[in-house]
């Protein structure tokens, strides 16, 4: 049994890896800001409260955390708000780069002490933060904050590769969530979550720092 730790939980596909995670008995470590009932009903370890923006919140769950071993971090939680060139809300674009990009480096950096050789570092990004697939435009915020979340996955790949540690850069593809108002053309949950966790089953320190689509393609930057 390996011990995952899902940030964003509470709903959506963070809800669904912890789901999928106990279901194959594994072990899901849900952490989130305020649970909910779908979250509560799965029977998983819930850290709520915790504010992936605030050192003094991330050092807080590293607190109760303990001396638990992770085999995996799933760096998931993340905003999406739009902002367009003719409504440029910056205040906005400021705390879509401190959820989506900040927030998962300073979880991963609290939690080193508790990734062994041989865990496994991820990191939620979006095809939305592929520079050479814009071809729409727009969505200002979260295309620049997941371009971040992306190079930081590219150097945590370097620097923990010594370690032992191997870190893969997710697409979940177009998922049919909250955050996408349930695009009717994405995907479930459920599927989305298939794919990815192939993918995080498939990381090796050999491919450490790929770009994956959830179904396997890697992604241009």
């Amino acid at each position: 049994m390996a011990t995952y730790l899902v940030t964003g939980a509470n709903r959506g596909i963070g809800c669904e890896y912890c789901r999928q995670l106990h279901a194959r008995g594994d072990r899901a470590i849900a952490v989130c800001r305020t649970s909910s009932d779908e979250l509560q009903q799965l029977g998983v370890q819930i850290e709520d409260g915790i504010d992936i923006t605030s050192e003094a919140s991330v050092a807080d769950l590293r607190k109760r955390l303990g001396d638990t071993a992770l085999d995996v971090l799933i760096n998931n939680a993340g905003i999406l708000e739009r902002v367009t060139l003719d409504d440029l809300d910056f205040d906005s674009i400021r705390q879509q780069f401190e959820v989506n990009a900040l927030g998962p480096l300073r979880v991963t950096q609290a939690l080193m002490p508790l990734l062994k050789p041989g865990a496994k570092v991820v990191m939620m990004t979006s095809r939305m933060g592929s520079i050479e697939d814009n071809t729409s435009g727009g969505s200002y915020g979260y295309r620049m904050s997941k371009v971040a979340l992306s190079m930081a996955g590219k150097s945590l790949a370097h620097d923990l590769k010594t370690r032992e540690i191997a870190v893969a850069i997710l697409h979940p593809g177009l998922v049919q969530t909250r955050m996408t108002n349930f695009a009717s053309g994405g995907i479930t949950p459920e599927d989305s979550v298939k794919g990815l966790l192939a993918r995080i089953d498939a990381l090796t320190l050999e491919n450490t720092g790929t770009f994956w689509h959830a179904k396997g393609d890697v992604l241009p930057w």
